[in-house]
């Protein structure tokens, strides 16, 4: 094994007690950058919302510093993850078979979302529904896999359905406080439109 490479046992022990989140791919280590304010409100409304949702039922939601294993020598932090209680795992800080992950886009990692990410996260079989979330404008799309990945959009006004977790919510909620230019226009329409 070259010197810059380290293994799976190392990574997962290091990461336990590191303060700076790493994803870990083939041998080597990558630090997650901190998350803008819109993330983080979009983030946290949809696990709120998620969360009430799903109470006194078998699957919920874990945020973004929960560690998905990906593949044998892949680790990924989803931003959001439904998981169940059938998602056993030797390890607590790592899960292996969530049903519906979601990742909210920025410029700086919306390419590894909609490409490497996106492979490992599909290739997994208890995979349902890959969600991707932007920040900058409002958009959702969600792929499935009962219609083959095919990409599927939800804008402010519509309501998203969670097929894996009989959920839906409307595309508002998930961007409640986010101050970016489609939301200000959509609360704006709604003012002038009510008497």
């Amino acid at each position: 094994m070259p010197d810059h490479l380290i293994s799976v046992d190392d990574y997962l022990s290091g990461e336990r007690e590191s303060e700076v989140k790493h994803e870990f791919v083939e041998g080597q280590v990558f630090a997650m950058a901190g998350a803008s304010l819109w993330h983080n409100l979009i983030t946290g409304n949809l696990y709120g919302l998620l969360w009430n949702e799903l109470r006194g039922q078998p699957c919920f939601p874990v945020g973004g510093d929960m560690l998905l294993k990906t593949q044998e020598n892949r680790y990924r932090y989803p931003d959001l993850q439904i998981i169940c209680d059938n998602d056993a795992s030797d390890d607590e800080h790592v899960r292996e078979s969530p049903i519906l992950i979601v990742e909210v886009l920025s410029r700086s990692t919306r390419r590894a979302d909609k490409t490497e990410k996106r492979a490992e996260y599909l290739a997994l079989p208890s995979v349902q529904e890959y969600v991707l979330i932007e920040q900058d404008v409002a958009e959702v799309e969600v792929q499935r896999r009962r219609t083959d990945w095919r990409s599927e959009y939800y804008y402010l006004g519509q309501e998203v359905m969670f097929e894996s977790i009989q959920i839906t919510l409307p595309v508002e909620e998930i961007y409640q406080r986010v101050s970016n230019e489609d939301v200000v226009s959509y609360q704006r329409q709604l003012e002038q439109s009510s008497p």
